[in-house]
């Protein structure tokens, strides 16, 4: 068994696959996942885990260059939004309409679920490097 870090496997096994500038997801329960990207579903109840657990626990394990959001969580979901701005004051952090995000995940190399129920807490993360 692994000591520390990320200890879902199909986690572990995506994260350790990307390379520089590669995208994941991290979606509330709510979001449409296309049927074409890798879906790692955490959902057990509404929200649980929460969107915030999930970000931590994949951030802790992964360098972020770059973190897109909807640009209505602004507006929808000010708490989640001020989360994001203060987990992520290191990575370029830019906005795009929930239609753009959509269609953005497109490009992801997998979406991993949360049971999040709050209006646009999801998020796309682009990978950097160690060095």
């Amino acid at each position: 068994m692994k000591r520390h870090g990320m200890l879902n496997s199909h986690i572990s096994k995506v994260l350790t696959d990307l390379g520089h500038t590669d995208l994941i997801v991290i979606a509330d329960a709510g979001l449409p996942i296309p049927d074409h990207v890798q879906r790692i579903d955490l959902a057990l109840t509404l929200g649980v885990p929460s969107f915030k657990d999930v970000v931590n626990a994949v951030t802790d394990d992964m360098v972020v260059e770059k973190v897109i959001i909807a640009s209505e969580m602004k507006e929808k979901n000010e708490e989640t939004m001020q989360y994001m701005t203060e987990r992520f004051t290191k990575a370029d952090m830019s906005e795009v309409s929930h239609e753009e995000f959509k269609q953005l995940m497109n490009n992801a190399k997998a979406v991993i679920r949360t049971g999040e129920v709050t209006p646009y807490a999801n998020c796309l993360l682009q990978a950097g490097v160690i060095f």
